[in-house]
This record gives C-alpha cells, structure tokens and sequence, in this order.
C-alpha cells in the first residue's frame, strides 16, 4: 500500500463555477455509454456539492435506463477524500459518471487511483471535468471519455485532451478531430473541431 499523500497541497478551489449542461451534451453522454461493449448495466455517478455539477449529476439519473448503485458526491476541500472515494468504488458498477469542480475532481481521481481500484478507463464525464486533467497531473485521468458542450465527445490521453465533433451523416473524419496539450504549458488547441468543447461561444483557438 502507497504511504505518501496522492493529494494536491496548497491549492484552493478558484474556479467553482462551470457551465449548466446541455441537453446536446447529455444526450452525447448517454449516447457514449450504450455504445460501449461489454454493454453497462450498473453506474455509480459522483459529482461536485456545487448546483450545475448536482443538476447534470440528477439529469443523467433520470435518464439512465440501467441500474445506479450509488450516487456520491464531495466537496472541493477535504482532509483527505477517502471517504467519498471508498463510497463511489464500492459495489463494481461496470462504468462512473463524473461531473464537478476541476480542483475538487482532481483531488477525488488522486485519491481514488491511490486508494482504490477505480480505473478512468471505465469513467465518463461532462465537459466540465476536462478541466481537471492538468491538476490531476500526468496520468491520472488517461482513459476517461466524456461528452462536449455541442454534443461532441472527448478522451484524455497522454498530456493531451482529444475532442470530436458531433456525429454527422457522413461520419466522422480524422481531420475533425481537434487535440489540447495539457501540463506545464496550459490548453493548446490545434486542429478543427474544438468549437464549443468547454463552453458555448468559446469557439476555436
């Protein structure tokens, strides 16, 4: 068992608004979650004390039409996050969904890969959760996929976040993807497709 502490000090909360989710941007989620295979049945979802990470916590609810083990949610400073950590990993659901704060968040996913057998593999988020993938540091959140504002998706990777546009008749194109490096250097967007990926009226970069 690790010894040292996972968690971020020194910090506080200072961005502890996000943007309402958007219908677009929950049906993109749920849209997500169906399509993976093996199918998901059980969630747990965990989410911000905040009222927007709260809402779209409560919206997804009543929108899965599978089984919710749990809903946990935690706030943005704590001693420790152990005990909402063990709450939102207890009983296996096949996938989580997150919404919240990005500080708060990435102390949580801090905890959790420290403490338990979460895996970000297995976790989708709303767009606000993004924000979280340079504070959580390197590693932490890869593999966690997720829906944008527009109704796009996401997936973190390796210091960088990738963003897909809407499906679309055609399908999607390699040359809609759009990338944002993460770390040291801050957001980088390259590429099309990043119109609307935080927020709406953010528009490319």
């Amino acid at each position: 068992m690790r010894t040292t502490s996972p968690l971020l000090h020194g910090m506080r909360a200072t961005e502890t608004i996000t943007p309402p989710h958007t219908a677009a941007e929950l049906a993109a989620l749920l849209e997500l979650l169906r399509a993976q295979r093996p199918r998901i049945g059980t969630v747990t979802i965990g989410h911000s004390r905040d009222a927007v990470s709260a809402a779209a916590a409560a919206a997804f609810a009543d929108a899965w039409e599978g089984e919710i083990l749990a809903v946990v949610d935690w706030p943005e400073e704590a001693a420790s996050w152990l005990r909402p950590a063990r709450r939102f990993t207890a009983g296996h659901p096949d996938a989580w969904v997150v919404a919240g704060i990005p500080l708060g968040w990435a102390q949580m996913s801090r905890r959790l890969r420290h403490s338990t057998g979460w895996r970000p593999t297995r976790t989708f988020g709303f767009a606000s959760v993004t924000r979280s993938a340079a504070l959580a540091g390197p590693g932490t959140l890869r593999g966690l996929r997720g829906a944008a504002f527009d109704g796009g998706t996401w997936e973190i990777g390796p210091g960088l976040i990738t963003f897909f546009p809407p499906r679309t008749g055609r399908g999607p194109s390699p040359d809609d993807r759009a990338v944002t490096a993460y770390g040291p250097y801050g957001d980088r967007f390259r590429g099309a497709g990043a119109t609307e990926a935080w927020a709406p009226g953010r528009g490319r970069r």
